[in-house]
C-alpha cells in the first residue's frame, strides 16, 4: 500500500528563513515529495523575525481561535499561511504573541536560551496536531525536523492515537546537529501531559530534561529515524538500535530524496 498522504513538520525552510541543513531540507523535501506525486502538507513556527508583508502571510481564521492549555494558562493558538508559487506549496505557520511573536529560534538575539522553550516545543506539536485535524486530512506518513518537533512522535502515539486523522500515522523523526544547551525547567513533564496519556508514559523519565532526554522521546515514539547531521551524539545511534528503529544514514545531495521516499514506503508497509 502506498504513503500517499505526507506531513511535514519542520523548525525551519527557506526562504522564510536563512538557509542552512535543516531549512533548506524543509524547503526542497516536501516539493520533491509532492513532485513524485504524494499529496503533502507542511508546517512550521512562525518564528518572529519572519516578515509577514514580504512573505505574504496571512491569517487563516477558520483555523485559528483555539485555545492551548499550557501548565493551566490559556495560550491562543493563531494560523498563518503563505504560498511558494513556483513549487505550488503552502505552508502553515504556527503563531502565538506569548511564544513567537518579536522572538528569535532557540536563543534571543545575544545568544541567550529562552526559559520557556520547553513550553514553545508543547504549544507547538499540539498547534499542529489540532489544526491538521481541523483540516480533516488524514496523512500516512508524519515526517518531523528539529527540536521544536520532538513531542509529536509522543502525542501521536498516545493522546492523538485515537483521532480519525492519526490513526493510521506513521511517524518519521529526523536529527540533525542543531540543538540546545540548557536543561528544561522543572515541572515539564507534567506540564507535557494532555488528555488521557498517563503518567506511565514519563514513568521511567527523570528530569531535568536536556536536548538528549528530548531527543530520545522522539526516537522512542517514532516509527523510524533519519540521520541528517555529521555529528549526531552516538548514544542516540545507539539509543534507536537498541528498540530495533529502522534507521536511514546519513545520505548524499543527490540520494537524499529518494531516500526518505523509499524509506516512507517502507516505514508504512513494514507497520501495517
Amino acid at each position: 500500500m502506498k504513503a500517499n498522504k505526507i506531513l511535514f513538520i519542520t523548525q525551519e525552510i527557506t526562504p522564510f528563513v536563512p538557509e542552512s541543513t535543516i531549512a533548506n531540507i524543509g524547503r526542497n523535501l516536501p516539493q520533491a515529495t509532492q513532485e513524485s506525486g504524494h499529496e503533502i502538507r507542511i508546517f512550521t513556527p512562525k518564528w518572529g523575525f519572519i516578515n509577514e508583508r514580504r512573505n505574504q502571510l496571512h491569517e487563516v481564521i477558520r483555523l485559528s481561535g483555539m485555545n492551548l492549555i499550557i501548565d493551566e494558562t490559556d495560550h491562543p493558538l493563531i494560523i498563518k499561511v503563505a504560498s511558494l508559487q513556483a513549487a505550488r506549496m503552502q505552508v502553515y505557520f504556527i503563531d502565538n504573541d506569548d511564544y513567537f511573536q518579536g522572538r528569535m529560534m532557540t536563543t534571543d538575539a545575544d545568544g541567550n536560551e529562552y526559559e520557556d522553550n520547553d513550553e514553545r516545543t508543547i504549544f507547538f506539536a499540539r498547534g499542529v496536531l489540532e489544526t491538521v485535524k481541523k483540516l480533516r486530512w488524514c496523512p500516512e506518513v508524519i515526517h518531523c525536523h528539529g527540536w521544536i518537533s520532538a513531542l509529536v512522535p509522543l502525542y501521536i502515539k498516545s493522546a492523538y492515537s485515537e483521532e480519525p486523522s492519526f490513526r493510521e500515522s506513521k511517524v518519521v523523526f529526523s536529527l540533525y546537529d542543531d540543538n540546545f544547551q540548557k536543561t528544561f525547567p522543572a515541572g515539564f513533564l507534567q506540564k507535557l501531559m494532555h488528555k488521557d496519556m498517563g503518567d506511565s508514559l514519563v514513568a521511567d523519565v527523570e528530569e531535568p530534561i536536556n536536548y538528549e532526554e528530548l531527543a530520545k522521546f522522539a526516537i522512542r515514539y517514532s516509527d523510524g529515524v533519519i540521520i541528517n547531521g555529521e555529528n549526531i551524539s552516538e548514544s542516540l545511534i545507539s539509543y534507536a538500535q537498541s528498540l530495533g528503529k529502522p534507521i536511514l544514514p546519513k545520505q548524499s545531495e543527490d540520494t537524499y530524496i529518494e531516500a526518505c521516499n523509499n524509506f516512507y514506503e517502507t516505514i508504512f508497509d513494514n507497520c501495517k
